[in-house]
């Protein structure tokens, strides 16, 4: 696989590492080194892909698709949740650690930050770019089964089983929209869409 692939997931992986350790979470605001990570994220992805300007493109089915794929994701979360806390008792204190992240936050900052930064930019970065590039090189299934895999495994440093499999259902969701239409306008608004609704919004299991 070629450098320019490699390099730019290690540097994913590093600041996930910083974001979700336990040896490095407590000392930064996860807000604010969220959006500076996804837009270092963004910034790699439009310097390596080609034509990046002409992948923003909007139609009312995008916007439909977009918002109707928000929806059924929380619906896949909601039953999701309450499967998962019948059969794990570790569900519940997991999932209750995940929203603490917004505890004390400026939650208008957070609403704006998953809206226009890190919901676009982890679109750009995992689907457009990663997903992208390696469907030109190995196929589109091979490329949506390692980005996949890729995107919940950059979470397992916050040691929270439920972030992780969470990350695996939305990489997978998102990554099959990615790969049937290869549309990243509807994916960026479904992700943003469904990120302030699941955190801001419509909270699941609080």
């Amino acid at each position: 696989m070629e450098k320019k692939i490699i390099l730019p997931v290690v540097a994913a992986a590093v600041l996930w590492f910083a974001m979700f350790s336990p040896w490095t979470a407590p000392h930064l605001n996860f807000w604010y080194s969220m959006s500076c990570s996804a837009i270092i994220l963004w910034i790699m992805s439009a310097w390596l892909t080609k034509d990046f300007k002409h992948k923003f493109k909007i139609g009312w089915t995008d916007a439909i698709i977009g918002i109707t794929s928000a929806a059924l994701l929380w619906v896949v979360f909601y039953i999701g949740d309450v499967a998962s806390k019948w059969m794990f008792d570790f569900a519940a204190p997991q999932v209750s650690n995940i929203y603490q992240l917004k505890t004390n936050q400026n939650l208008v900052f957070v609403g704006l930050a998953l809206a226009f930064i890190i919901g676009p930019a982890e679109e750009v970065f995992w689907r457009n770019y990663l997903q992208g590039s390696l469907t030109e090189k190995y196929g589109k299934y091979i490329a949506f089964i390692v980005t996949t895999i890729v995107y919940a495994l950059v979470h397992i440093w916050s040691f929270n089983f439920m972030l992780v499999m969470a990350a695996l259902v939305c990489g997978g969701f998102w990554g099959l929209m990615y790969m049937f239409r290869r549309n990243l306008t509807a994916n960026i608004i479904s992700h943003s869409l469904w990120d302030v609704a699941v955190f801001l919004i419509f909270p699941i299991g609080q």
